[in-house]
């Protein structure tokens, strides 16, 4: 290509936005582009050094000057060139690169679309593209600054320091250069910090006097403590509307007594012990342990795998780890299970019809067949899922939908509310749906957690196999198998020995006081060995950190407590539904003096890591409420709580994740 047909180009390409980095990486890689086409090209020049022809890989001529000065490649247009080549490299690229204060995804082209045949050529080439993106951004950089400090070797002469000598742009630029002017070869855009969640107010303090009711909907949810997790391995904190501190204390099982019987689908354990940040208040901490079906009297999985194959999924922690996810879930099926798969991109299409796990082979090979591209037709492909599990429907098993995706629905209903009231009319079916999030940068949390929520299913986010594992495979039953749902805890409290309270999470799920006893009114869903933590920050009338003063005006006179009630600090309902039934049963347990502990270091070491996760939440979220607590506050609690782990899994890793992720948080910079 000579400079002229070149520049006639270059006029028409829309010039990117100017990025320091991405010109580093641009000139970089097109410096080592450059050595790399004039290294193997060496050996094959025909004539004098002045003068000649230089033969290509494919032994065609082409025309090379090696005169001195015969024309100069301005450096305007040679750093255009080098910028828009360079930057098209970098919008390729599919990793994840941290720029210091947060992680952006980067996109490929769609991966249907072949590369012009100029670029698929250059294998040497290719290979040092693929090695950029195994690099670290850091590394990355540094390596552009010390190539930027050296000279420009230009074959058949010593190198110029102040300009570039004559040169033929190597054929890898010139497709990156051909792919900028080809509209079907567009790459996705970056998403740069477009994670999306439910902004909400921390729950408030309360006077039992005149609010002495407290009603939520439970959350088995643990996608929050996922997200933040990954945030803080990246080394930044948490937006405070992806801390949802509920999730984060339900991320952990605290090894609480389970009912004996199905008849009884969980019990209720309630503790009263100081809060480790305020001498001055207790808390009430509520366990509920979900009953845990024997493997052989679990019920049949009709299940439909709704999987985002869309543009935004193509990087390694979206589309790739979703199939492993599921493979590992696949191997954990019984034989008499069936799984179907639906696809959205663009349009829904169904992968796999209805299929026997017991051809695992089938199925894993329709997995492996997944690709990503085009738009993200969301509402299309629940459509479709729902009516593949509908001619699928197994009234004596369990029938689900499993949604995975990082939450982008752009193309059908893309109307939210829409979507809810779809998947709520599908739930009175017998349908359930859970979701699996994947991917940041655009991760759309919000949308995910209400589709969740309607659909009387889970929400988790995966960030790694090890999530897919305890997700999947390690609480499988819990995430597929539902024991009770519209489960409701209302907590009653008693004003001669509560003066305030406050609910510690659970913002999101807050329910007023009629609708615990109203069935019309959805909660959530408990599923086989699901536990489920509550936990209130109590103070008595006598405590000297009270934050609200009783009402001088308009208070009703309280009545005297009953001599069997002076004892008891709250009185707790639970109501839930069986899966299969309409009409709710109701479990009540008084609390009382002997549920309390006076001594802190007495309170089982269980409890007291609940208590640890319930602090490091409520810091990140802005610590309205926990006084002078600390990071090191909280891992020296975590440190001291040992719980009773007979598989060693929580206490040997999860216990030790956490506490290096409160050490990341410490050290992390803000948002």
């Amino acid at each position: 290509m000579d400079h002229k047909a070149l520049k006639h180009r270059l006029r028409k390409i829309e010039a990117p936005a100017p990025d320091e980095t991405a010109r580093k990486q641009a000139i970089a890689a097109a410096v080592r582009e450059f050595r790399a086409h004039h290294k193997q090209a060496s050996g094959q020049v025909q004539g004098s050094k002045r003068s000649g022809r230089l033969k290509d890989t494919d032994s065609k001529p082409v025309r090379r000057t090696m005169k001195t000065q015969p024309w100069i490649l301005r450096g305007a247009t040679a750093a255009s060139v080098l910028l828009a080549a360079g930057s098209l490299v970098f919008l390729m690229q599919p990793a994840y690169q941290d720029y210091g204060r947060r992680s952006v995804p980067l996109s490929l082209p769609d991966a249907q679309t072949a590369p012009p045949p100029e670029l698929a050529s250059e294998e040497k080439s290719k290979n040092e593209i693929d090695m950029m993106r195994q690099q670290p951004a850091r590394a990355l950089r540094d390596d552009s600054a010390q190539t930027l400090k050296r000279n420009v070797p230009i074959a058949g002469g010593s190198a110029q320091p102040k300009e570039l000598r004559s040169f033929e742009i190597a054929p890898a630029v010139q497709g990156l250069v051909q792919l900028a002017e080809t509209p079907a070869i567009q790459p996705e855009p970056a998403y740069v910090g477009q994670d999306e969640f439910t902004s909400f107010e921390t729950n408030p303090v309360k006077l039992v006097s005149e609010t002495p009711v407290s009603t939520f909907s439970i959350d088995v949810d643990t996608a929050s403590y996922a997200f933040v997790r990954r945030q803080l391995n990246s080394g930044v904190l948490p937006q405070k509307s992806a801390v949802r501190v509920e999730e984060m204390i339900n991320y952990f099982d605290y090894a609480y007594q389970a009912p004996e019987s199905p008849d009884s689908p969980f019990l209720a354990n309630v503790t009263v012990y100081p809060a480790p940040w305020n001498a001055q208040a207790k808390l009430l901490h509520i366990g509920i342990k979900g009953y845990e079906l024997p493997k052989a009297a679990k019920p049949r999985a009709n299940l439909v795998f709704l999987v985002d194959t869309s543009g935004s999924m193509q990087s390694r922690d979206r589309l790739p780890l979703l199939k492993h996810a599921f493979r590992m879930l696949v191997e954990t099926l019984d034989p008499e299970d069936s799984v179907a798969i639906v696809t959205y991109a663009g349009s829904a299409g169904t992968a796999l019809e209805p299929t026997r796990a017991n051809e695992k082979a089938k199925i894993l090979a329709a997995l492996d067949r997944l690709r990503s591209g085009g738009s993200t037709a969301g509402a299309a492909g629940i459509e479709q899922a729902y009516a593949l599990a509908e001619g699928n429907f197994d009234p004596k098993g369990v029938n689900r939908v499993l949604l995975a995706t990082d939450g982008d629905f752009n193309v059908g209903i893309t109307n939210h509310q829409e979507l809810e009231d779809f998947i709520s009319r599908k739930r009175e079916s017998g349908i359930f749906l859970s979701v699996l999030g994947f991917g940041q940068g655009n991760y759309h949390d919000n949308l995910m957690q209400k589709l969740a929520q309607n659909g009387n299913g889970n929400a988790a986010y995966i960030d790694s196999l090890n999530e897919a594992r305890k997700v999947l495979v390690d609480e499988a039953g819990a995430t597929l198998f539902p024991i009770a749902k519209d489960v409701k805890i209302q907590v009653e409290f008693n004003p001669a020995r509560v003066a305030e309270y406050r609910l510690i999470g659970y913002e999101t799920r807050s329910l007023r006081r009629e609708d615990f006893n109203n069935d019309k009114v959805d909660a959530g869903e408990i599923g086989s060995g699901h536990a489920v933590t509550a936990i209130y920050e109590i103070k008595t009338p006598q405590s000297q950190s009270r934050l609200m003063d009783e009402s001088r005006y308009g208070t009703a006179q309280l009545a005297e407590p009953s001599a069997a009630a002076s004892e008891e600090y709250a009185f707790v309902k639970i109501r839930y539904k069986l899966p299969d039934a309409d009409t709710s049963k109701l479990i009540t347990r008084p609390v009382t003096s002997a549920d309390e502990f006076v001594d802190f270091q007495a309170v089982d070491g269980e409890l007291r890591f609940a208590a640890a996760v319930a602090a490091f939440g409520q810091i990140l979220r802005g610590a309205a409420y926990t006084g002078q607590f600390t990071f090191d506050d909280i891992i020296q609690l975590a440190q001291s709580a040992k719980g009773e782990d007979p598989f060693g899994y929580r206490a040997e890793f999860l216990r030790a994740e956490f506490l290096n992720l409160v050490r990341l948080a410490k050290a992390a910079r803000a948002m």
